[in-house]
């Protein structure tokens, strides 16, 4: 699940999970495999405890369970290889964890049309996001930039969890709309940013 987590962050993380990925590796565990794995922990946290409304332990699993984007990566370069079937499956499995978190979560929140509003927003603007990006690249056009990728999703999303667990009832339905607000405004961004980029190469 790619880029939960800052380079920074990730290089700390993996000298910790070292001992792991050299023991996954050992027993013949695949880096897809944990890609997998993770995702369905992501599943678990999300449509097991948040559709529920018990979001301080479904933000916990799905945090534990992000942590696989960084073992699968390293389990990756521990080998020496990397493929394009790896790569894709990672970009798939985010898709797949990020809608069901906000499906989850919308469902807990189906009696709130607004709060529902916020989150239908964020899910469909957190997908074309990655789309935008995804797209520009296979055509050349680099697109770097974004105020709201899925690490500040998946973030803001566990910070409204974890205040509206602990009692602050606004908490989520605030977090929703900062981040319907911020994909919203983080698609123009990288749309803006790829005519600048097509307009660049076209004219040299």
């Amino acid at each position: 699940m790619a880029k939960i987590f800052s380079v920074s962050v990730k290089t700390v993380v993996v000298r910790l999970f070292e001992p792991i990925v050299r023991g996954l590796l050992r027993a013949g565990v695949t880096p897809n495999a944990v890609t997998v794995a993770g995702t369905i922990g992501v599943l678990i946290g999300a449509i097991g405890f948040g559709a529920r409304g018990h979001f301080i332990i479904a933000t916990v699993v799905v945090t534990l369970s992000a942590l696989t984007d960084v073992i699968d990566g390293a389990m990756a370069r521990a080998r020496g290889s990397s493929s394009r079937f790896g790569a894709l499956l990672d970009s798939t499995m985010d898709r797949v964890a990020d809608g069901a978190v906000f499906a989850s979560v919308a469902f807990f929140y189906r009696g709130e049309p607004w709060t529902l509003v916020a989150l239908l927003i964020s899910l469909v603007a957190g997908q074309v996001v990655s789309y935008v990006k995804a797209r520009a690249d296979s055509l050349g056009l680099r697109v770097d930039v974004g105020l709201v990728e899925r690490a500040e999703r998946l973030i803001l999303t566990g910070i409204g969890g974890l205040a509206t667990g602990f009692g602050l009832g606004w908490g989520m339905p605030a977090a929703m709309w900062l981040l319907a607000a911020g994909s919203v405004f983080t698609v123009g961004q990288r749309m803006l940013a790829a005519a600048r980029a097509d307009r660049a190469a076209a004219a040299a």
